[in-house]
């Protein structure tokens, strides 16, 4: 993998039920099981989800107008399938943009749907990720197991 392609983030355990995530930049964020304000493993997957896209949305709209208003809602169903797994399904990432009244503005809200339609279809990793599926690996470091 070259260095411009590949992402991590360590995550390191507090306590029981309790971690802090970090990512190469310094960045941290407390994550846990929802019993304290601390995001949980699938709140942060709704918020990358919704996030990714606020991005690309924000940088080609914000080009034409500041917006006034620029919220994003993600939801979904944390279900037990078929098999007796855990998953997430209707996933639906609500946009509320608007932009100011003029030219500017009008250039913004022709370019808004456009811009949720490329990222959703070709520029948000994280959604574009989830739906067209990626294995994932669970492997046990070398010398984990003892002191």
């Amino acid at each position: 993998m070259s260095e411009d392609t590949f992402r991590s983030v360590e995550i390191e355990r507090t306590s029981v039920g309790r971690y802090v995530v970090r990512n190469v930049r310094g960045g941290s964020m407390s994550m846990g099981t929802g019993e304290d304000a601390s995001f949980t493993p699938v709140e942060l997957l709704l918020a990358a989800i919704g996030g990714c896209t606020a991005i690309d949305v924000d940088h080609i709209t914000s080009r034409r107008a500041e917006p006034t208003q620029f919220s994003v809602e993600v939801t979904g169903d944390k279900i037990r399938d078929e098999a007796g797994g855990n998953r997430m399904q209707n996933l639906r990432v609500e946009f509320t943009v608007t932009f100011p009244v003029g030219a500017d503005g009008d250039r913004a809200r022709e370019a808004l749907p456009r811009s949720l339609q490329q990222s959703h279809e070709r520029l948000c990793t994280v959604s574009r990720t989830v739906e067209l599926g990626t294995p994932v690996s669970i492997v046990e470091a070398a010398g984990s197991t003892g002191d």
